[in-house]
């Protein structure tokens, strides 16, 4: 990683440090992110600058337990699947997803890349389900990065037996 903790990042030194990301879960998922908070030093929120392909998803179709996630498009346009419903979105919309959050993703079926920030919380730990797939997963954060393990259904309280 470059300098890090420096406070400010020109645009040219930006752009380099972008890198594609895929989520296994979905095939179609290819985007190009630079993480703008990593870049500063910071550890407790996130803010990413994304770059979505034409025809590309950003990640399948995912909702966050623990962590508060936003999007906040700059350019160009795409479709957000939020909660079952899809909704085309451009320039200044803003997408907010307070936990526990509802389904979403952002699928680009435009000719034109869409440009967004996304950023949220950082938690050491966060359950995100994928309704579709019917699976959900512990994400922990460790110095490796982070790890995924997946969850079975939940457990009956433990309590008085039945």
């Amino acid at each position: 990683m470059p300098d890090s903790k420096k406070p400010l990042w020109r645009a040219a030194e930006i752009a380099p440090t972008a890198r594609p990301f895929t989520q296994k879960l979905n095939p179609n998922s290819l985007f190009r992110a630079a993480a703008l908070s990593r870049l500063a030093g910071m550890s407790r929120a996130h803010v990413s600058l994304v770059r979505l392909p034409p025809g590309k998803d950003s990640f399948a179709y995912h909702a966050h337990m623990l962590e508060e996630e936003w999007i906040y498009i700059l350019s160009g346009r795409a479709l957000a699947e939020i909660d079952g419903k899809s909704t085309e979105v451009g320039p200044g919309d803003f997408m907010g997803f307070a936990t526990p959050s509802v389904p979403h993703v952002l699928r680009n079926a435009f000719e034109e890349e869409c440009t967004y920030l996304m950023g949220g919380e950082d938690k050491p730990i966060d359950v995100v389900s994928y309704p579709e797939l019917d699976k959900r997963f512990l994400l922990m954060q460790t110095d490796k990065g982070t790890e995924f393990y997946e969850l079975g259904e939940p457990t009956k309280p433990l309590g008085k037996p039945d």
